[in-house]
């Protein structure tokens, strides 16, 4: 089955902001340092105990942290129309998404949208709304899909994420 090439001019553009595909976060010399040491002991962990797929993993890991430190980040697009989310070059119609949720803390430096799937299998997408109006957002996506009120925090994973600036 061909899948249908969405474009710009199929839908109307309601909100438009353009985001960071990842946050680079500033990292101390001191991050280093601890992350080398808790590498290095997992490493000599995953030998003593002769878990070899855990070395591989670990010196995996320590690889792409290695690669992705030195790569910026680019800008993405992010469009809400009538008719779904754009997301860079993705299109998510609004019949794929379950619900949404915003989580506007401002002392904690958290503003962000979430949308969750109805296929279980498709993960969590996290969008920061950035200079843009929370509000208008939740307005303009009730016309379309269900909100979640339930969620009033931002994922674990994403705290954890900040907290250990990866």
């Amino acid at each position: 089955m061909a899948k249908k090439q969405i474009t710009i001019m199929d839908n109307q553009k309601i909100i438009s902001w353009e985001v960071l595909e990842y946050e680079k976060y500033e990292r101390s010399k001191i991050w280093y340092v601890v992350a080398s040491l808790v590498a290095a002991l997992l490493l000599l962990y995953s030998i003593l105990t002769s878990n070899f797929l855990f070395a591989i993993i670990i010196v995996a890991s320590v690889i792409i942290i290695i690669l992705h430190d030195g790569q910026e980040p680019t800008l993405i697009k992010i469009d809400l129309t009538d008719e779904g989310v754009i997301v860079g070059k993705k299109f998510y119609d609004y019949d794929e998404i379950k619900n949404f949720s915003i989580i506007y803390k401002p002392r904690q430096n958290v503003k962000n949208l979430y949308f969750e799937f109805k296929n279980s299998f498709k993960h969590r997408l996290s969008i920061p709304l950035n200079n843009i109006d929370p509000l208008r957002v939740r307005d303009t996506l009730l016309q379309y899909i269900e909100e979640d009120l339930e969620r009033t925090n931002q994922p674990l994973s994403e705290g954890l994420a900040q907290l250990f600036k990866l």
